[in-house]
């Protein structure tokens, strides 16, 4: 249940910063470090209204989320699209979190690795039908 609280969180995250950025026109930054802020203060100030374990990791998973949630309206454009994204963020910050343990910048990097696997299988995909348009 904790997990899908995380991919939930962040698929929020993503879908809500870049909302706030490209349709209410607040920029990047205004919309990532305000979500992200009042997320933070809302367990801050209610820290028994879930496990420890949900109350220290849902605004960390939220901001790092957020981060992805920048990313460009040229880049990716599609709110499905970004859910994924949400979602390999999530995968990442779940199953990399001793691995970045102890180094600055673990949830800029998890966003950017998210961000780039899902380019990456966009760009996959439109290599896979130029050669299946090619072959017949």
């Amino acid at each position: 249940m904790e997990t899908a609280i995380i991919l939930i969180t962040s698929i929020l995250g993503v879908v809500l910063t870049f909302y706030v950025s490209t349709k209410m026109e607040h920029g990047e930054v205004r919309a990532s470090a305000g979500l992200s802020l009042t997320v933070g203060i809302f367990f801050y100030l209610f820290p028994a209204i879930l496990s420890p374990y949900l109350i220290h990791n849902i605004p960390l998973a939220f901001m790092g989320a957020s981060f992805v949630g920048m990313v460009s309206e040229k880049i990716i454009h599609n709110y499905w699209v970004l859910a994924l994204a949400g979602i390999m963020y999530s995968i990442l910050y779940l199953n990399t979190g001793s691995y970045f343990e102890g180094f600055g910048g673990a949830l800029g990097t998890t966003a950017s690795i998210s961000v780039i696997v899902i380019m990456g299988i966009g760009l996959l995909q439109k290599r896979f039908k130029k050669i299946i348009g090619a072959s017949k």
